[in-house]
């Protein structure tokens, strides 16, 4: 008896597996296409309904090879998928030089900041080049100000690390400590610009009162007139 799971399957010599017949492709490997589930890498607005897809939506597409477009031999793909509100169908490739897509038809992209950031950057860069092709003093002007822009660049780095070593130096005790002593400073200075202002305003009292004598009546000075005029009143009564 056989064996049911065969391991070993014998091969003629004369074996030509060229001749062997292929079947035919139907539906989309007929076409070169394959389907692929994916999430949308930038938002796009529907040309027909205007509905906007925003990044990261998942859906279906269909995937084929770009014929006769490729970069630095690349493929470069192209993906067919629908608009989530009106069916639509929308395009799209990818573009390798860019490390981005490019919408080809169906829905347009939205405007995003950092694109055109990063688009006014290359142009820079490229009148740049341009200026400096065949112009020595324009290249070494170029590159004395970008290390002296690196070198203020390293001075401000130089400069929070320093802040930020101190700050991760002090504790919340420590800092609260500084706050007490700087509200004990603040009424101490209170107090002695009171203290001096009030030892100002008494000097210029007893300069004000210099060559004035001010007499004091007692109580034993009144008594003792009272009594004298008893004692001569007795006097004249005893004549």
């Amino acid at each position: 008896m056989g064996e049911r799971k065969v391991l070993n399957k014998y091969i003629p010599p004369d074996f030509d597996p060229t001749k062997i017949p292929k079947g035919k492709k139907t539906g989309l490997a007929a076409r070169g296409q394959m389907k692929v589930r994916m999430m949308l890498p930038m938002s796009v607005c529907c040309n027909v309904c205007g509905n906007y897809i925003v990044k990261g939506t998942k859906f279906n597409s269909r995937k084929e090879d770009v014929i006769g477009e490729d970069y630095l031999g690349l493929t470069i793909f192209r993906f067919y998928f629908r608009c989530t509100r009106c069916s639509a169908e929308i395009s799209m490739k990818t573009d390798p030089k860019n490390s981005d897509y490019i919408v080809e038809a169906g829905a347009s992209r939205n405007f995003e900041p950092w694109r055109e950031k990063d688009t006014m950057q290359k142009d820079a860069d490229e009148k740049q080049e341009a200026e400096e092709d065949g112009n020595s003093m324009q290249a070494l002007e170029n590159r004395t100000l970008e290390s002296k822009r690196e070198m203020d660049i390293m001075a401000a780095l130089d400069e929070m690390r320093s802040l930020n070593s101190r700050h991760a130096k002090i504790s919340s005790a420590d800092a609260i400590g500084a706050i007490h002593d700087q509200i004990d400073a603040e009424r101490l200075a209170i107090e002695n610009a009171e203290e001096a202002q009030a030892r100002s305003i008494f000097a210029q009292t007893q300069a004000q009162n210099i060559g004035f004598v001010r007499r004091i009546d007692s109580d034993s000075d009144s008594d003792g007139g009272g009594g004298g005029g008893g004692g001569g009143g007795g006097t004249g009564s005893g004549g």
